[in-house]
């Protein structure tokens, strides 16, 4: 989606969205994160409201966000990984523990953590997903962040 097609109205107040993302699979990760950053800016979040955080793999981003969360350092959290499928059971465990630990913030702390964690069968899918020419999915990420600090906004205003 691009910026043409799609423009948001922000919260009527200063957004800090927090980027933590998983050093495993970083030839991935890195591209998620410039994609994600890339949208918040366009879209009116300061260079300075997103800080980055980094942790070892796609497992241990639900702690992070929640500490991140826990510390008051942000109001929304996009947690960026790559969880590949290898000849192993070990990606059905990290991506669902992940993707389960990442719910549980968000609904522990009602703020948004974005869940921006390919689970891919190969390498070629996860750079298809990545690739910042189109398609980029950090910068979805961004994007479904930044609506839901606006629904969350709208249901404040509405007494809700």
């Amino acid at each position: 989606m691009t910026l043409k097609e799609f423009k948001l109205q922000l919260p009527n107040m200063p957004c800090r969205i927090a980027l933590v993302a998983a050093e495993f699979n970083r030839f991935i990760t890195t591209q998620l994160l410039e994609g994600a950053r890339e949208g918040l800016v366009a879209n009116g979040v300061k260079e300075q409201d997103i800080p980055v955080y980094w942790v070892p793999g796609a497992f241990e981003l639900p702690l992070a966000a929640d500490r991140v969360l826990q510390a008051g350092q942000a109001d929304a959290v996009i947690a960026m990984g790559a969880v590949i499928r290898g000849e192993t059971a070990h990606f059905d465990y990290v991506a669902g523990e992940c993707a389960r630990g990442i719910a549980e913030v968000s609904l522990k702390h009602g703020k948004p953590v974005i869940f921006g964690v390919l689970t891919t069968d190969s390498v070629e899918q996860a750079q298809a997903r990545a690739a910042r020419n189109k398609g980029n999915k950090g910068f979805d990420c961004a994007v479904a962040a930044l609506n839901m600090l606006a629904l969350a906004s709208q249901l404040a205003d509405q007494g809700q």
